[in-house]
């Protein structure tokens, strides 16, 4: 079954995206980044170019010819086709607001909620979401330095 994972009270949520996302690397698991919302997509990939002081973290579109190949991709919509490399990843870190029609299709889940009053109340939607499926739910305070 999936995990899944909390990280509350983020200062700034794309900064602790990159962190997990390079955690995540170091462990050799393969990182889909859910971020359908606006210009989500194209933030995330940009802060993953300069993430690290000393490198980057390897990224592209799902869509890109180099997918298959590459550890970390993002994905800018739900339409995934069956044979996306996405679907194969080991972790799903999600940015949408609501959760990935796909998520149970991953080994965890990584859901990042900021301190902000409003995207909090999106992140408890998610977090009822999974419990009430009876999806088990570990939380990281990251206001008590955990991520």
């Amino acid at each position: 079954m999936t995990s899944i994972d909390f990280y509350f009270n983020a200062a700034d949520r794309l900064e602790v995206a990159c962190r997990l996302i390079g955690k995540a690397l170091q462990r050799k698991n393969r990182v889909l980044i859910y971020a359908p919302q606006g210009d989500m997509a194209q933030r995330i990939d940009r802060l993953l170019w300069t993430a690290q002081a000393v490198s980057f973290l390897p990224h592209c579109a799902v869509h890109d010819p180099l997918a298959a190949e590459t550890p970390v991709l993002i994905a800018g919509d739900a339409a995934l086709p069956e044979a996306s490399p996405a679907l194969s990843c080991d972790v799903l870190l999600n940015l949408a607001d609501d959760c990935p029609p796909f998520f149970e299709r991953h080994e965890r889940v990584l859901e990042i909620v900021p301190a902000d009053a409003g995207e909090r109340q999106a992140g408890r939607a998610r977090f009822k979401f999974y419990r009430d499926r009876g999806y088990q739910i570990r939380n990281h305070d990251l206001a008590k330095g955990a991520a």
